[in-house]
C-alpha cells in the first residue's frame, strides 16, 4: 500500500535531490504536490530546485564524504540524482546499506559517463551504435581519429549540454577539438569518446517510464541542437510504425538493463526504419520540457509517480507541441525578461523562467512552450513568442 505522510513531520516521505537545476526544480514541484518533503543539493547556492525545496545544502556532488554526511543526517526515503557528475561509488555504498537510489546506483554509475553506457548498449546488449573509440591521452586520441576517420565527433565522456563537444571535419580541426574536449568535461580534462559520423534523417528522445505497472513510452520527441546543446523540441516526431516499434524495443532493452523505477530519456538516431542508439539519461530530459504543455502528466510528474510507486494508468496527449529554449549570452547576476505580455499573447502558449542566479558566457535560462494543430504551427508559434522576448542584462 502506497502512503505519504505529512511533510516536516515524523511521518514524512523524504526525497533528496542530488542536483538542483531547472529539470530538478520541476520534479521537486511535482513531489511537493504529492506532499513529499524535499531536500535539494547543488554546487551552486540558490539553484532553481533549491528555491522550491523544503531545505537545501551546497556542496560538490563529487565530494562523497560530504554527500554521505548529509544523507546519513537526513535519512531520505529516496535519493534522486539529477546530474551526471556525482560520487557514484558513494551512492553504490549507500544503496548496499539500504538506501533507495533512483533508479539504481548502477544506472547512475553507468550513465555518469559515456563509456559505461556505450559499452553496455553496444557490447552487452548488442544495440546498433555509431563506430567509436575511447581515448585517455592525446596519442590515443590521434590514433582513434585515424582509426574512426574524418568526419568524426569528439565528446568528453563526462559532459552535458554540448560542453567540450566538437566535430572534426578536416585535419586542421584535430588540435582544437582535443583542446576543447579537455576544457569542457564536467570533471576537467580526461577521457573522450571519438564517434564515427552518422548519416541520419533525424534524432529523437524517447521518454520511457519504468513504473509499478510496467514500462510506458511517451510519444517520440524530435529536437534541434546547436553545438550539442538543445535549442528546440517538438512532440510528436513523425515516424514510421516500424521505426517506432524498434525505438521502443531498444528503449525497453536498455532501461531494463539499468533497472529500477523512474523516467529515462533515451536518445536515438533514425535513418529510414533503422534505429541507432546514442545515449540514455536515467532522469527527465531537457528536450522533454515540451511535455509541460503537450500532456496531462509531464515527464516530471511521471518521474515523481514512478519514484513513489504510484500507478500510471494512462498518459493523455493534448496535441502537437513545441518548446523553444531561451539561451542568454553575456555576463550578469540580474537578468531581466521583458515584453512578456506579448510573448504570451497567443492561445496555448506558456513559459518557464528557471530562476538561475547568473549567466557568464551563455546559459539556458528559460523555455517557451506552445501547442497548436500541427508540429509546424506549434514550432512557428513558439518561435514567434521567442522573437518577442526582450532580455536585459
Amino acid at each position: 500500500m502506497a502512503s505519504i505522510g505529512t511533510a516536516l513531520s515524523p511521518t514524512a516521505v523524504k526525497v533528496l535531490m542530488c542536483g538542483s537545476g531547472e529539470l530538478g526544480k520541476e520534479v521537486v514541484i511535482e513531489l511537493q504536490r504529492l506532499g513529499v518533503e524535499v531536500i535539494a543539493l547543488d554546487s551552486r547556492e540558490n539553484s532553481p530546485a533549491m528555491q522550491v525545496a523544503h531545505r537545501s545544502y551546497t556542496l560538490s556532488m563529487l565530494d562523497g564524504a560530504k554527500l554521505r554526511e548529509i544523507i546519513e543526517k537526513e535519512q531520505p526515503d529516496y535519493i534522486v540524482p539529477e546530474i551526471e557528475s556525482i560520487a557514484t561509488d558513494t551512492l553504490a555504498e549507500l544503496e548496499a546499506e539500504g538506501f533507495n537510489v533512483i533508479p539504481t546506483a548502477k544506472a547512475t554509475r553507468l550513465t555518469m559517463n559515456r563509456e559505461g553506457i556505450r559499452r553496455l548498449a553496444a557490447e552487452e546488449l548488442g544495440l546498433l551504435t555509431s563506430p567509436y573509440r575511447f581515448a585517455a591521452s592525446k596519442k590515443e586520441f590521434l590514433d582513434a581519429v585515424e582509426e574512426i576517420g574524418i568526419p568524426c565527433v569528439v565528446k568528453p565522456i563526462m559532459s552535458s549540454s554540448g560542453h567540450g563537444q566538437s566535430t572534426i571535419k578536416t585535419v586542421e580541426d584535430i588540435e582544437n577539438s582535443w583542446n576543447y574536449s579537455q576544457e569542457g568535461g564536467r570533471a576537467g580534462a580526461g577521457k573522450v569518446i571519438v564517434e564515427g559520423f552518422i548519416d541520419f534523417d533525424y534524432e529523437i528522445t524517447l521518454l520511457t517510464v519504468r513504473h509499478i505497472g510496467g514500462t510506458s513510452f511517451l510519444k517520440p520527441i524530435g529536437h534541434r541542437q546547436v553545438d550539442g546543446d538543445y535549442r528546440e523540441s517538438w512532440q510528436p516526431q513523425a515516424m514510421t510504425e516500424k521505426a517506432l516499434l524498434e525505438a521502443e524495443n531498444m528503449a525497453k532493452k536498455v532501461t531494463a538493463a539499468l533497472g529500477g523505477r523512474g523516467l529515462f530519456g533515451v536518445e536515438l538516431f533514425v535513418k529510414g526504419d533503422q534505429l541507432i542508439f546514442s545515449e540514455v539519461s536515467p532522469r527527465p530530459h531537457d528536450t522533454g520540457m515540451v511535455t509541460m504543455i503537450s500532456q496531462d502528466l509531464s515527464e516530471f510528474a511521471l518521474h515523481a509517480r514512478a519514484i513513489l510507486g504510484l500507478p500510471i494508468p494512462n498518459i493523455a496527449f493534448h496535441g502537437p507541441s513545441a518548446s523553444r529554449a531561451v539561451v542568454v549570452e553575456g555576463k550578469s547576476k540580474q537578468v531581466k525578461f521583458n515584453n512578456l505580455e506579448k510573448v504570451l499573447e497567443e492561445a496555448n502558449t506558456s513559459m518557464r523562467i528557471f530562476g538561475k542566479a547568473e549567466v557568464d558566457g551563455h546559459r539556458r535560462m528559460a523555455v517557451i512552450l506552445a501547442r497548436d494543430e500541427s508540429i509546424e504551427a506549434a514550432t512557428a508559434k513558439a518561435e514567434r513568442a521567442y522573437q518577442k522576448l526582450g532580455i536585459e542584462l
